[in-house]
C-alpha cells in the first residue's frame, strides 16, 4: 500500500464513531522504516483560513483496521492532539 492510498481513507475513531480527517502524513522509524504513527490534521481555525490549531499523532499500534475506503483506529483523542 502506499502513501497515497492512505490518503485517500477517512480515519473513524471506534471509541466515540467521530470521524477524524484524513492521512496527510506518516511518522518513520529512520532506523527500522516502520511506520511509527499517522498524522491527521485536525480541524481548521477560523472559517479554515488559519491553518489547524493541532494535528492528530495516531500510533500504529492504536490501529484497530484498514479497509478498502476507512481506517479504524481506538484512541482517546485528548493523548493523540499535537499542538502546532
Amino acid at each position: 500500500m502506499r502513501l497515497c492510498d492512505l490518503q485517500k481513507k477517512e480515519v473513524i475513531n471506534i471509541c466515540d464513531g467521530k470521524c477524524l480527517g484524513n492521512v496527510i502524513d506518516i511518522d518513520l522509524d529512520e532506523n527500522t522504516g516502520c511506520i511509527c504513527a499517522l498524522i491527521i490534521p485536525g480541524p481548521c481555525k477560523i472559517f479554515g483560513m488559519f491553518g489547524h490549531e493541532f494535528e492528530y499523532c495516531i500510533p500504529w499500534k492504536c490501529i484497530v483496521r484498514i479497509g478498502s475506503d476507512i481506517i479504524l483506529v481506538e484512541i482517546q483523542e485528548n493523548n493523540v492532539k499535537n499542538k502546532l
